[in-house]
């Protein structure tokens, strides 16, 4: 086996420490004294430095030294901190990250902008300077009016307003002064190299925070974590075809060790799949970057709480839920929550609220995104749809089939397309990306208060514990963790409740479907069948079957590109004897079901 390489290791733990930094910089409250937070910051760049320095990373050194001075200060003098601090030292992260991966370097630039009085005079328009500055690369500018005299003495052919601009560019300083090559006589352009150092002279805040406790760790390469749960997968297969053909056999002497065997497997299962169990608060803490920058850019104030970081959730789930989740907060941020006089005026805070939040619920983890902004006009998202031809005037829906057209391709109820959104893409990538993981997406809104999107997802791709039952010849398996109970259907009492497919239980009507019937099954059903009783985001569905067979680890296997419109289907899995049973998806016989009892009705 390969040694390791020392400065893969470091690029690994650095990717860590930036992390914290963002993590302790957006902790930072403005005008707060100096405190944990400052010092968790200056060992983390400390500790960057002095890596980078030993493993040959002198770039990453030679820039982390500044940052780490000015932090020094802060942390030694206590001294308060402002906002600019919080962008200087993430800026400074990105920076190191940027040098880390090797991409070409964007230098920052400090520009003084001074036109000479008389500028406006020649016909030269200021904002198209700016314009062009902009057109480099990121730049923001400030403008001060210091100099404006009053009214009465404003000569309005004079320039009197100067600006200070920061440019990151990946252009030669050549580049800038080009654009004020036409109002150089007479004017005063400073171009200087931005440090952030400089940047966090002038700055001030921080707030105080207790260390999580440090736990030992190994790391491992995911890709080796993903064969240990294949390996753990084809085991459980073979584990259940040995149960099933010592059965067969009547061997008594084998009995107990199978049965030990059985045992040590699923301990093997839990261990390995809880292996891969990673708490979703690492997925969390990058969306309070992207709302602390997108609230700035929209000119709003916007809070990120998030809850149930501790929630876990396959690693496999995790990494492919990042892009939904960054969809629906840039959604939030950009539709959901009014801008501060909006909210004002309809009696609301001025700072808007996103909270992203996550639970346990069974075998799935459901995510929330909810915002207190504007909601959804259920009268507006069907006027739209109609307008676009996605569904016909005269089409009857429901409150929850409508916020479900917001999912359909090139759907947006945005009147103008900004750098955020409003190019009817994202939505349906949302629902794609969700189903994809065999889950689900659910939207509730009140108009005037917010809304709340629901995404409920498996625990794992991987191994399931199932209930397995039969119709026909054919087997299929139902996701353990959303059974209820089973109860018995007998032939007599179909022709009750007037010809339609629900169920008395405990005094509550429950629809069932027929699965017999749904998968074309031939063969004459038994005289008395099962109903199993599911539960789906707080409904409740029966499936007619004709036989409880009982539980049963299940390997999941995808079925390909080929069947991924089959909803009633999420997976198969290879059962002892060899043959193939498909896994139940719940989502879509709950929507089913759900749509023929409205039928009826």
């Amino acid at each position: 086996m390969p040694a390791p390489n020392p400065a893969e290791t470091f690029l690994v733990e650095a990717e860590d420490l930036l992390t914290q930094i963002e993590e302790s910089a957006l902790e930072l409250e403005v005008n707060q004294p100096g405190g944990e937070c400052v010092h968790r910051l200056f060992r983390a760049f400390h500790t960057i430095k002095g890596s980078g320095a030993m493993f040959g990373f002198e770039a990453v050194a030679e820039f982390t030294h500044g940052v780490e001075t000015t932090l020094d200060r802060y942390r030694t003098e206590n001294l308060p901190v402002t906002a600019e601090l919080v962008e200087t030292v993430l800026s400074a992260k990105d920076e190191i990250k940027r040098l880390l991966e090797g991409k070409p370097a964007a230098k920052e630039w400090a520009i003084g902008i001074r036109l000479h009085p008389d500028v406006l005079k020649n016909g030269t328009n200021p904002r198209l300077l700016l314009d062009e500055l902009a057109e480099l690369g990121e730049c923001q500018v400030r403008a001060h009016w210091d100099a404006v005299p009053a009214l009465a003495a404003i000569d309005v052919h004079s320039c009197y307003v100067h600006w200070d601009a920061r440019l990151r560019t990946e252009k030669a300083v050549e580049a800038i002064r080009d654009v004020f090559i036409f109002v150089e006589d007479g004017s005063e352009i400073r171009i200087g190299e931005a440090k952030a150092k400089e940047v966090a002279e002038s700055a001030r805040q921080v707030v105080t925070a207790k260390p999580a406790a440090a736990e030992s760790t190994v790391r491992v390469p995911a890709s080796k974590l993903d064969r240990l749960v294949n390996l753990v997968g084809e085991l459980v297969m073979n584990q259940s075809r040995l149960s099933q053909a010592t059965a067969g056999m009547g061997a008594p002497e084998l009995a107990a060790p199978v049965e030990e065997i059985e045992r040590l497997v699923g301990e093997l299962r839990e261990t390995v799949l809880g292996i891969r169990m990673m708490p979703i608060g690492v997925t969390f803490h990058r969306f309070k970057r992207l709302v602390h920058d997108l609230s700035a850019e929209l000119g709003k104030e916007i809070d990120l709480v998030t809850e149930g970081a501790e929630t876990e959730l396959d690693k496999t789930v995790l990494d492919q839920l990042g892009d939904p989740l960054v969809h629906l907060i840039r959604n939030s941020v950009d539709h959901g929550i009014e801008s501060g006089e909006q909210r004002r005026a309809a009696g609301k805070a001025g700072r808007g609220t996103i909270r992203l939040a996550a639970r346990h619920m069974g075998s799935n983890v459901v995510v929330t995104i909810e915002d207190d902004g504007r909601g959804l006009n259920p009268e507006a998202i069907r006027g739209k749809a109609i307008e676009r031809g996605l569904i016909g005037a005269e089409a009857a829906l429901s409150e929850r089939e409508i916020f479900q057209l917001i999912f359909l391709p090139g759907f947006s109820m945005a009147k103008e397309v900004t750098s955020v959104s409003g190019r009817g893409v994202g939505m349906d990538v949302v629902k794609r990306q969700v189903e994809a993981l065999r889950g689900s997406v659910n939207i509730a809104s009140t108009l005037g208060k917010g809304t709340v999107i629901s995404l409920t997802l498996p625990l794992t791709l991987a191994i399931i514990d199932g209930l397995l039952v039969e119709i026909g010849g054919d087997q299929f398996i139902a996701p353990m963790a959303v059974v209820t109970e089973n109860v018995e259907l007998h032939r007599g009492d179909r022709a009750k409740n007037n010809g339609r497919n629900v169920v008395a239980v405990r005094g509550e009507l429950i629809p069932y479907l027929y699965l017999r019937e749904l998968f074309s099954i031939e063969g004459e059903e038994p005289e008395i069948e099962k109903i199993v009783i599911v539960r789906h985001e707080e409904q409740r569905v029966g499936l007619v079957v004709d036989r409880v067979l009982g539980s049963h680890q299940t390997v999941i296997q995808s079925l390909g590109t080929f069947y991924r419109n089959i909803d009633m289907v999420s997976g198969a899995t290879i059962m002892g004897d060899g043959r193939v049973a498909l896994i139940l998806n719940m989502a879509g016989l709950v929507q089913l079901a759900s749509q023929r009892l409205r039928t009826e009705h």
